[in-house]
């Protein structure tokens, strides 16, 4: 077994481990909160879904930034990889806010600020892969796609300060929010969740830039055989014309 294939395997080991840590803390180790109830459990799986997001899309603008300066296929595919996972985090974000909101706000969905930017935020994210999609030049793609990804990022920010700029029945989970107080066995749910999805996304990105560059060397491979599969069935064709004099 190759030292790839270890580490690899290593890392999707000890990120099953940790999320399945942080699920027993949200069910046996976290108390249970005073005015939600059990409900409230959902947040921990919200909070980290938000913040693995928040952190594809940096690392995507990141990436963009330098795949601009440098020119480089690698940081091109670093920045495909982290926005596609970032996007998948951001859904699972969207989707246990909303199960999180119907107890506790008896809506699934209200147009105030932050929640207006997630969905936002979902769009632009997933037009980024429309995009690159829709451009055949490799070259091309890569550089509209990075700045692209550049110019998306600044809704990271947005839905960060919303809670904080505007008038927002969104909690702020630094403050514990309105009817809502962390106590300190919450706050260790809440770190090891963070960590445990974070270490996850760091699994997730490996094998995604590895199956990339794996697509890269078979459209290389494909490229360099098809002049000589062509020039062999010229010479099979002919050797058949011969044949049949």
């Amino acid at each position: 077994m190759r030292k790839d294939d270890i580490v690899g395997l290593v890392m999707a080991a000890l990120s099953s481990a940790a999320v399945l840590i942080a699920l027993g803390m949200v069910f046996l180790y976290a108390p249970r909160e005073a005015t939600m109830g059990d409900v409230q459990r959902i947040f921990y799986f919200h909070v980290a879904s938000a913040w693995v997001g928040f952190f594809g899309f940096f690392v995507t603008f990141l990436a963009g930034i330098a795949y601009l300066a440098r020119q480089e296929r690698r940081w091109d595919i670093l920045a495909l990889s982290s926005v596609e996972i970032g996007l998948t985090f951001i859904a699972m974000a969207v989707v246990t806010g909303s199960l999180w909101a119907r107890p506790a706000w008896g809506t699934y969905w209200t147009w105030e600020p932050r929640l207006t930017i997630s969905a936002v935020q979902l769009l632009i994210y997933i037009s980024y892969v429309m995009l690159r999609a829709a451009i055949e030049n490799p070259q091309q793609k890569a550089r509209f796609a990075a700045v692209y990804g550049i110019v998306a990022f600044v809704t990271v920010p947005l839905s960060w300060f919303a809670i904080r700029w505007w008038r927002t029945i969104h909690p702020d989970i630094l403050t514990g929010g309105e009817g809502m107080a962390l106590t300190a066995r919450m706050v260790h749910t809440l770190l090891v969740s963070l960590g445990a999805f974070t270490l996850l996304y760091f699994t997730l990105l490996r094998q995604r830039v590895r199956l990339e560059r794996a697509a890269d060397a078979l459209a290389g491979l494909k490229e360099h055989l098809s002049p000589i599969a062509y020039r062999e069935s010229r010479i099979a064709d002919r050797e058949s014309r011969i044949a049949d004099r």
